[in-house]
């Protein structure tokens, strides 16, 4: 079987796990590979994601790590059996970077999303013009063509939203709401369609504002994708280097830690689509 040169998230996820469920064990690769008759650098390209699996294999290398956790076995069986399953994110690559996709992927196969922002607003609240603004003022100086192939992108996203199959938190920073960037008339509709989002059942819009007592988060902007199992969920996080991925365990649950901290302090759901709508009037107010 030839090498994969391009493993997606949800095979480098599987591999990750399978590393994981070795190394609990005390099991080294060379010894995980005896035990498999097969040869050690097998186990290294399972493990990276650049080489497939069967289920039957799974479960035996589950066995031989003692790993009893079936839950987690059966959630990655299901990884392996969709593995034909092509989302429509590959169809933008060669156009857009591998960050861009792997977000996509990330959120299309959770079970809800929670993100924080304090930059902007969530993307997958953002609309078309809010979103071409932030493109456009990035620090690269994108051409036309490159800001609308990316906001096309981001609006694409939204789907796994607007279609309410995904339960989605947007905890937003007051900072995010009165960022100047986008321009007045850009501003005001993007507040007001955060506002109808907001009222969507599925969605909920919560704001931490300025006087909240302490910034519950260390991070700046983070997707939380609830996996199919606690134990498979992901952090995504915005960096200047681009998009860091976080999976391990006890990572995962400080932001549930966090996640858990803002939900205590920010402003319940009625309240914050009121302050939306006063941050709004007041802006278009001094923008007179």
């Amino acid at each position: 079987m030839a090498l994969r040169s391009n493993p997606t998230l949800r095979q480098r996820r599987l591999g990750a796990e399978l590393r994981r469920m070795r190394e609990q064990a005390g099991l080294g690769g060379s010894q995980l590979a005896r035990e498999l008759g097969i040869n050690p650098a097998h186990v290294t390209q399972m493990e990276s994601g650049k080489t497939g699996i069967s289920v039957e294999r799974l479960r035996t290398i589950a066995a031989l790590c003692m790993c009893v956790n079936e839950p987690l076995i059966d959630a990655l069986a299901d990884i392996i059996t969709e593995r034909e399953r092509g989302g429509w994110w590959e169809e933008y690559r060669g156009t857009l970077s591998e960050d861009f996709r792997e977000v996509a992927e990330l959120e299309s196969y959770a079970r809800s999303l929670s993100t924080y922002s304090i930059t902007f607003i969530p993307g997958l609240l953002q609309t078309a013009t809010y979103a071409s603004a932030i493109f456009s003022r990035s620090h690269a100086l994108l051409p036309q063509h490159e800001v609308d192939l990316r906001t096309a992108f981001r609006l694409r996203r939204q789907s796994v939203i607007r279609d309410g199959k995904v339960p989605y938190t947007a905890f937003i920073h007051e900072a995010a709401l009165r960022m100047q960037f986008s321009g007045p008339a850009v501003r005001s509709e993007q507040l007001s369609a955060l506002i109808e989002d907001s009222e969507a059942p599925h969605v909920s819009v919560r704001v931490l504002p300025f006087n909240v007592d302490s910034l519950p988060s260390p991070f700046g902007n983070f997707t939380y994708a609830e996996g199919p199992i606690t134990d498979l969920s992901t952090v995504q996080t915005d960096t200047g280097l681009g998009n860091q991925l976080i999976d391990a365990p006890a990572h995962v649950a400080r932001f549930r830690v966090i996640l858990a901290q803002m939900d205590a302090s920010a402003l319940s759901a009625g309240e914050s689509r009121e302050f939306i709508r006063h941050v709004k009037k007041e802006m278009e107010d001094a923008d007179v």
